[in-house]
């Protein structure tokens, strides 16, 4: 069966556009696909406050080192902006506005059912990433539709929110930082979730994550005995939350146990009424065109090192896929390398004579 393509890469977000320049190098026919209609929508669709704490140094993919002073941090819009120049400056080929919806194989070729023309392809890499899908707990059930609640995917400043106190669900990164930025505005937060280690953006006179690569934990293998033992662990790097706590401004709560309309119970006992619930609460993987036996129960891709149990079909972009940072954009275009470079030597499969 012919092909469209010799590889197929879903997701020209980061992950997509690293690995489109590495098989750009390497004389590689392929093609990108992505549902969203211009770069970089995930990332402007962020809230408007948002800033990486990887200085620019670390934020550069392939090829292309990320503007400005290599210790400043850039916000949402100047990575997109990154991405969109990146993708020019390469000449990738990318179809936006294609959402993939099936996937089925035949002799060899893996071919794609999208919400544009179908696609043939030896190879078809996953680059979508891990933030799929906004996910809110189920304990939110329990909340009044009175009570305004919002994803922190959906989030964009403290002007588009009602007056009052917010809750703010999640305790990561991303939580501290939005309930940060409420203190700021002089919005009382409740901050519930586990507590976590917090990390100084700065440490012994440098960036955090200029001691992390000189120390080789950017680089940190996920099958090392360090790796493993630290893979799961997370902690909040470079927001400071003791200032608003001692000004009043916050208070820490533990999880969420239960929620009955407007009031929130947490453990220990502890309810409060509340009108306004920003869920920090994460993401999860959204691929349902996928074979069920690909995927771990909680929606996972099965892989290892990038490549699935399906001949053909990687995975790019995933946190700790090789490495620390896999995810970022630091760390992505290693494990692009990788994959492209296992692509381009492995065998093209053929399709058998049909026989009398």
């Amino acid at each position: 069966m012919s092909t469209d393509t010799h590889v197929a890469v879903i997701g020209a977000g980061q992950a997509g556009l690293a690995m489109g320049h590495h098989l750009t190098r390497l004389g590689c026919d392929f093609l990108l696909l992505d549902a969203a209609t211009e770069l970089g929508a995930s990332w402007r669709g962020r809230w408007d406050s948002l800033r990486l704490f990887t200085p620019a140094r670390h934020n550069g993919l392939p090829g292309l080192p990320f503007p400005g002073p290599p210790g400043h941090h850039p916000g949402k819009n100047a990575v997109a902006d990154y991405l969109t120049h990146y993708a020019a400056t390469f000449d990738l080929p990318i179809r936006l506005g294609t959402r993939v919806t099936g996937l089925h194989t035949d002799n060899g070729t893996l071919t794609l059912t999208t919400t544009g023309h179908p696609l043939r392809a030896h190879h078809v890499v996953m680059a979508t990433g891990p933030f799929q899908t906004p996910h809110i707990p189920a304990t939110a059930t329990g909340l009044s539709p009175q009570v305004t609640t919002v994803h922190s995917a959906h989030y964009r400043n403290p002007a588009s929110l009602p007056d009052g106190p917010v809750l703010v669900v999640g305790s990561g990164n991303s939580g501290a930082q939005i309930a940060a930025e409420l203190t700021l505005h002089g919005r009382h937060v409740l901050l519930s979730g586990r507590t976590l280690p917090h990390l100084p953006q700065r440490i012994l006179g440098g960036d955090l994550f200029h001691l992390f690569d000189r120390l080789g934990l950017l680089t940190l293998d996920t099958d090392s005995a360090l790796g493993r033992r630290i893979r799961n662990r997370e902690a909040v790097i470079g927001t400071d939350l003791r200032t608003p706590a001692r000004r009043g401004l916050l208070t820490r709560l533990g999880p969420i146990t239960a929620t009955d309309g407007h009031r929130v119970t947490f453990t220990g006992g502890t309810h409060l009424d509340v009108n306004t619930v920003i869920w920090a609460t994460g993401y999860r993987h959204h691929l349902p065109w996928l074979d069920p036996g690909l995927l771990h129960t909680d929606g996972r891709p099965r892989h290892t090192r990038g490549r699935t149990p399906l001949p053909g079909l990687y995975v790019l972009g995933l946190p700790w896929q090789t490495h620390r940072a896999s995810a970022l954009l630091t760390g992505v275009g290693r494990d692009a390398a990788l994959l492209a470079a296992h692509i381009t030597t492995r065998p093209t499969p053929r399709t058998p004579r049909k026989t009398r």
